[in-house]
C-alpha cells in the first residue's frame, strides 16, 4: 500500500495564499482577511474532528455509543451537519451564505467558553460579498479553495499538529504586509516579537499579559520562548475582529487557557482580580503609537490610580500604556517589554515629567533603538524599553540597534544575527563601543532626563582625512581629460557640418 505524501507547510501556505484570489479586488485585504482566517479556522476543527472520529471509530470498532462518549471529551464539540464536508455537499445552495452562517453559529454555542464571538464574518453579507449569484459564486469558489483534495488538513496527513498555527500566523504576516498601517495594528513582525521574548526572559510558572494583543503573536512568542507548557497567556484587544483572531490563534496553538478580553484597556481594563488590577510576571505590547483620543478626561478619575506619576497628553497615548503596563507587574519580578516611537526618549512637558520619575523610580533597565521600517505601516525607526521591579542597578543601558538589520525588498529584517547581538549586549550589561552605553544616574540627570540614544551611544564615523595634492592631481587630470573629450567633439560636429556657436 502507497504512504501518503504529508503536505508541506510551504504548500498550505501557498494554497491558502491562494484561496485570497476570491477576495482579491472586492474588498479591501484587512477586511477579507477574516473571511479566509475564519474559514480556515473552520476547516482545521472540522478536519481535527473527522480525524478523532475515524480514530475512535476504528479503536471502539465502529461502537457508535462509545465514539460519541471519547468525542464528547474533546477540546471542542463539532456539532451534528456542521462539518466542512456537510457546507461541501451543499455548497451550491442557493443559501449557501445562510447555511454557513447557520453552521458557525452552531458550533459556537456548542463551545461557549473557548469559541464564542470567533466567528465575526458575515457569510451572507450582501454589502460585503455581492448580490445572491455574485455572493454565491464567491463562496463555491472558497469552498472548492479548501477541498480535501487541496488541503486535508487532518494531523494524520499533515504530520506536524502546529503546522496549521503556522499557516495562520503565515496569512497574517501577508494581510499586515498587505494591509500596511491597517495590518501593523493587528501583527507584530515575528523577528520583533522574538527578540522581545528572548530580552525578557520569561520562566516557566510565568503569568504573561499584553494589554493590546493584536491576534496574540507577542504573546505566543514569549510563551515559547519558555520551553514548557507550564505559563498562562493574558491579553485585552479594543478591535472586536482582532479579538476574534486573536481568541482563533491561540486556539490553533493548542493554548486552551488564554483569557482573551475585548475592550478598551485604558478606559475599561478587563483583566481585574476582586477592585484590583491583576499583576503579571511579564508585561509585553506593541500598542499603536501616539494614540489621539486616548481618553485623557476618564483618566483623571481612573479607579486603580494607574496615571499617579501624571497624565499624558491627550494627543500622545504612549505612556498611558506604559503606566497601565508598569501597574500591573508584580511586585518582586515583574518585567515590561514596550515597542514605543522615538518621541517617548526625549519629549518633554508632562511626558517629561513622567519620564522623569520613572528614572527616579529606577524602573528604567534598557532602551534599544532598532532601525527603521521594521513594523508593517510604519517607517519610522522606533525603540524597545524594558522595565524591571527591583533592579539589581541604577544604570541604564542604551544600545542603538539601528544599523542591525538587513534590507529584504520593502520591508527591513531583523536576522538571527542581529538578534543574538542585540541580546547578548542587553544580558552583558556592558559599554560597547559605538553600540551600548551603561549610563550611571548622573548622566541621565545631566540630559535633563532626556533618554535619547544619540545622547548616550556615540556613532559618529570620523571621516578619512583628505589628501589635498592628491585631490588637487586627481582634479587636474580629469580636467585634462574633460578638454581632450570637448576637443573631439568639437571635430565630430564640423564633420556632421554644425557650426560652432559664437
Amino acid at each position: 500500500m502507497e504512504t501518503k505524501r504529508q503536505i508541506s507547510q510551504d504548500e498550505i501556505n501557498a494554497i491558502a495564499w491562494k484561496a485570497c484570489d476570491t477576495f482579491r479586488g472586492v474588498m479591501d485585504s484587512s477586511e477579507y482577511k477574516d473571511y479566509i482566517l475564519v474559514f480556515l479556522f473552520f476547516k482545521y476543527l472540522s478536519d481535527l474532528w473527522k480525524d478523532k472520529k475515524e480514530q475512535y471509530m476504528k479503536e471502539y470498532k465502529n461502537n457508535l455509543t462509545r465514539v460519541k462518549r471519547k468525542l464528547d471529551r474533546e477540546r471542542f464539540i463539532l456539532p451534528d451537519g456542521c462539518s466542512f464536508d456537510d457546507i461541501y455537499r451543499l455548497r451550491n445552495n442557493e443559501n449557501i451564505g445562510e447555511i454557513i452562517n447557520t453552521s458557525f453559529a452552531k458550533i459556537e454555542e456548542s463551545n461557549k467558553e473557548k469559541l464564542r464571538g470567533v466567528f465575526k464574518a458575515d457569510f451572507n453579507s450582501e454589502d460585503k460579498l455581492g448580490r445572491t449569484k455574485e455572493r454565491n459564486i464567491r463562496l463555491k469558489h472558497l469552498i472548492d479553495d479548501f477541498a480535501d483534495d487541496k488541503m486535508d488538513l487532518r494531523p494524520s496527513h499533515i504530520g506536524n499538529l502546529d503546522i496549521i498555527g503556522n499557516t495562520y500566523e503565515f496569512l497574517i504576516k501577508n494581510f499586515a504586509s498587505a494591509a500596511g498601517k491597517k495590518g501593523g495594528e493587528f501583527f507584530t513582525p515575528p523577528e520583533i516579537a522574538e527578540l522581545l521574548a528572548k530580552l525578557l526572559e520569561p520562566k516557566s510558572g510565568d503569568r504573561i499579559s499584553d494589554p493590546t494583543c493584536g491576534s496574540g503573536s507577542l504573546l505566543l512568542k514569549v510563551a515559547k520562548e519558555i520551553g514548557t507548557n507550564d505559563f498562562s497567556l493574558w491579553g485585552q484587544e479594543n478591535n472586536n475582529g482582532t479579538w476574534a483572531l486573536c481568541k482563533m490563534n491561540m486556539f490553533l496553538h493548542g493554548v486552551d487557557n488564554a483569557r482573551i478580553e475585548w475592550g478598551d484597556t485604558l478606559r475599561r481594563p478587563l483583566l481585574i482580580e476582586g477592585d484590583s488590577l491583576m499583576k503579571f510576571n511579564i508585561v509585553v505590547a506593541n500598542p499603536p503609537f501616539s494614540l489621539d483620543k486616548w481618553g485623557q478626561e476618564e483618566a483623571k478619575s481612573d479607579k486603580y490610580n494607574r496615571f499617579h506619576r501624571g497624565l499624558p497628553p491627550k494627543s500622545k497615548g504612549d505612556y498611558a500604556f506604559i503606566s497601565h503596563m508598569i501597574e500591573t507587574i508584580t511586585k518582586e519580578d515583574g518585567k515590561v517589554g514596550v515597542v514605543v516611537p522615538l518621541g517617548v526618549l526625549f519629549r518633554g512637558s508632562s511626558e517629561g515629567k513622567i519620564r522623569k520619575q520613572l528614572i527616579e523610580e529606577n524602573l528604567i533597565h534598557a532602551v534599544i533603538g532598532l532601525a527603521s521600517n521594521l513594523f508593517y505601516g510604519v517607517s519610522i525607526p522606533v525603540a524597545l524599553l524594558i522595565f524591571k521591579k527591583n533592579r539589581r542597578t541604577k544604570n541604564i543601558l542604551f544600545i542603538d540597534a539601528s544599523k542591525e538589520f538587513e534590507k529584504d525588498k520593502a520591508q527591513n529584517k531583523l536576522r538571527d544575527e542581529h538578534i543574538k547581538k542585540i541580546v547578548k549586549t542587553y544580558q552583558d550589561y556592558k559599554t560597547i563601543d559605538k553600540f551600548s552605553y551603561a549610563a550611571k544616574p548622573k548622566e541621565i540627570k545631566e540630559n535633563d532626563f532626556n533618554l535619547n540614544i544619540p545622547r548616550y551611544v556615540d556613532t559618529f564615523e570620523e571621516e578619512d582625512e583628505v589628501d589635498i595634492p592628491s585631490t588637487m592631481k586627481e582634479i587636474n587630470a580629469l580636467e585634462v581629460e574633460l578638454k581632450n573629450v570637448q576637443k573631439k567633439m568639437k571635430g565630430y560636429l564640423k564633420e556632421l557640418g554644425f557650426k560652432e556657436e559664437v
